[in-house]
């Protein structure tokens, strides 16, 4: 018998190189004797197995990650002497760490929630962390407060519940307590905190930042990353779902776009805002719980970043990876912005903790792709062989090496701000504005947007118990919209704030008034809604359930594959089992069946025609939920020749399809729902354009549908 030709790199070893010819049983005195304590094979794996683990995030505990590349449109050597900025032949190669941020390692993606959006730049002038969040504001203005956050928003310390919720007592009553948070709360409130996809959500740096160029001249900047594929989110019923069917809903989508070919991609944007103009606005620029209306200071798009590979080791690359806002490069520097202040004390001191020692940066994932030269050492986990015997500065014996950049080669310089000022802890008077940037948000929304947020506080506020909180939060409210705070009120059976609150309350929105009086502001801002913001000319990353099952038309199957594959986005075959579908000609393999998946994950659904695969399905429930769901959760649904029939068995029996005849056209579609005799050319063209949409919230009779 032949032996296969092995490598030395397929053989099992220890940690120290030597080979394992055994590695099923202990080494013992006998076949049922006591284990011997010289067996150095088993104490080594056991002893790294017990230390495998590494104290998880406190927060972006459950995220996911993947490699990718940048690329600058045009120079920007006006503003900023950042290398990786100046040349659009020049690849920058990143890594991206996409997270929730409340919940533990084991939680769910689609939980309500901020979702991180840390991208790593490895120039040529060392790492660059942009650091940010798929929402452009923050809960809190100063730093000082991050930890009464964090335990607020945790699960509850006696009972260690609710995981990966803010639904709970402790958070709510902490922000009824700093309305400073209310923007933060429209936003989570909001769509924007159930996104799709990874690919599908914005990226923003948060704080506000300095470019800095060759001569020193400094612009105030604010991060964007725009999502090319557009922004769409789920919905509230949809999240849940999917987190008990598909827990890793966003991970796996990210990996398998990736493994397609369906790369994200992202523009990299800036507002740029010249010094001189830092109070000409109706905000604090500082501010952490403000955003800069697009509509005063507009968003240059000035490169773009795919993502075109996935991690191959999850824990050495997207859990070691150490991220820090004071990972700059030249041309880059920070404002006054307090929040941002303290984390740069705050991200680097985590690593301490959670990768064991100050040496974080020698690992691989973390490595710049520049020489490392200094005169650090020790430490834990110290990987580097120092060549010289010198580890201090100045020194003779080495020759001064190593020695300090010169001004001219443009070592890293700081912003020479101009600093005065008394020790005094106080806010400026920009900062205790907490209302008049949620209200702008709350008008800048759709009215399905809107209706979104209201329902989202009755389940919110509706899981806490202490009456007094949910009446805080809606006197809150009333400072933002009055119809916000009483349609919120009703829902969870609280009063709405009585005259005298009112007259207090619009004492308060007074003095706001004058604080920024004569500044520019706007009443609302359309870039802030999703549903102002459609992307319609693509369906990028979809995913499509093509509902079929023995006696479907097998052509049919197969074009719809081919035709989302040339999409970029996936079509995947679904049935009552598994197996394949097949004809006398040609045969399909079953993706996945009812048990194993929901509607819930994905965008659209196609039944195709077939009578006896109709027929199957008219007497499948399943078949029927996911039609209801997905018509109920206002997806797109298309539905070939014989398919027509399972309307009969759903409340869109009223829809007005009717077979083709002299008096109804071939192809019909009502708010999303496509019905087509055949999948022909002008059936794709229609239905692209629904898929597009995303979601039809016009859709009539959803609320009547039982799923």
């Amino acid at each position: 018998m032949m032996k296969d030709k092995k490598l030395d790199g397929d053989f099992l070893t220890t940690n120290h190189g030597q080979k394992v010819n055994h590695t099923d049983d202990s080494l013992k005195a006998g076949p049922r004797g006591p284990i011997i304590m010289d067996d150095h094979h088993f104490r080594e794996k056991m002893m790294h197995f017990d230390h495998e683990r590494i104290p998880e995030r406190v927060v972006h505990a459950r995220g996911a990650g993947a490699y990718g590349y940048f690329q600058v449109y045009e120079s920007l050597h006006d503003y900023t002497s950042a290398t990786f900025l100046q040349d659009p032949s020049k690849v920058t190669k990143v890594f991206v760490r996409f997270s929730t941020v409340v919940g533990s390692r084991g939680s769910a993606d689609t939980v309500r929630d901020v979702r991180g959006f840390a991208t790593k730049f490895y120039t040529d002038e060392g790492n660059f962390d942009l650091v940010g969040n798929n929402m452009p504001v923050f809960f809190i203005q100063d730093a000082i407060k991050f930890p009464d956050l964090v335990h607020a928003i945790k699960p509850e310390p006696d009972r260690e519940i609710p995981q990966a919720s803010a639904a709970h007592d402790a958070f709510w009553d902490f922000v009824s307590l700093m309305p400073e948070s209310m923007h933060m709360i429209m936003w989570v409130l909001s769509d924007r905190a159930l996104p799709r996809s990874y690919s599908m959500m914005e990226g923003f740096g948060v704080h506000t930042f300095r470019f800095v160029n060759s001569n020193g001249k400094s612009h105030f900047v604010k991060f964007h990353w725009k999502p090319i594929a557009g922004i769409s989110s789920l919905v509230w019923d949809e999240c849940q779902k999917i987190a008990g069917k598909e827990p890793d809903f966003n991970r796996k989508d990210l990996w398998e776009a990736i493994e397609m070919g369906s790369y994200p991609e992202f523009e990299l944007g800036v507002q740029i805002l010249p010094e001189e103009d830092e109070f000409k606005y109706g905000f604090d620029i500082l501010d952490a719980t403000k955003i800069w209306p697009e509509e005063l200071i507009p968003v240059r798009l000035i490169g773009k970043m795919t993502l075109n590979e996935n991690p191959t080791d999850f824990f050495a690359e997207t859990e070691q990876i150490a991220f820090h806002p004071g990972h700059l490069v030249t041309g880059i520097d920070f404002s006054n912005d307090p929040l941002l202040q303290g984390r740069l004390f705050s991200y680097l001191d985590t690593q301490l903790t959670r990768l064991g020692g100050p040496n974080f940066q020698e690992i691989p994932i973390n490595k710049p792709i520049v020489e490392v030269n200094n005169n650090q050492r020790d430490g834990f986990m110290r990987q580097k062989v120092a060549k010289r015997p010198v580890n201090y500065f100045p020194n003779s014996r080495g020759n001064g090496c190593p020695m300090m950049a010169g001004r001219e080669d443009m070592g890293y310089i700081h912003y020479p701000q101009e600093i005065s000022g008394n020790k005094v802890r106080e806010r400026a008077e920009g900062f205790k504005d907490h209302y008049s940037q949620a209200t702008l948000f709350w008008n800048s929304m759709s009215d399905i947007e809107k209706q979104h947020i209201i329902e989202a506080a009755w389940f919110e506020w509706g899981k806490v118990e202490d009456t007094g909180i949910k009446e805080r939060l809606v006197y809150h409210f009333a400072h933002i919209n009055d119809s916000l705070a009483t349609k919120v009120a009703e829902g969870i059976g609280v009063r709405v704030p009585n005259d005298g609150e009112m007259e207090e309350i619009r004492t308060n929105l007074d003095r706001i008034d004058k604080i920024w009086k004569d500044k520019r502001r706007v009443g609302e801002s359309p870039a802030l809604s999703i549903e102002n913001n459609k992307k319609t000319d693509s369906i990028k990353g979809r995913k499509i359930a093509i509902l079929a099952e023995d006696g479907a038309d097998i052509q049919t199957v197969i074009k719809i594959k081919d035709w989302s594959k040339k999409q970029a986005a996936k079509g995947e075959v679904l049935s009552s089992k598994g197996g394949k579908l097949s004809d006398k000609s040609e045969a399909v393999k079953i993706d996945k069946t009812y048990l194993t998946t929901a509607s819930v994950v994905y965008d659209s659904i196609i039944v195709v025609n077939g009578k006896d695969s109709v027929d199957k399905q008219l007497e499948n429930g399943d078949s029927l939920h996911f039609l209801n769901e997905a018509y109920k959760h206002c997806k797109p649904i298309a539905l070939i020749g014989d398919a027509l029939e399972l309307l009969g068995k759903t409340p869109m029996s009223e829809l007005p399809f009717k077979r083709t005849n002299g008096d109804h056209p071939r192809i019909q579609e009502i708010n999303g729902v496509v019905f087509s005799e055949e999948s022909d050319q002008d059936f794709w063209n229609i239905y692209f354009d629904v898929v597009a949409q995303h979601r039809h919230w016009t859709r009539q009779l959803k609320e009547r549908v039982p799923a």
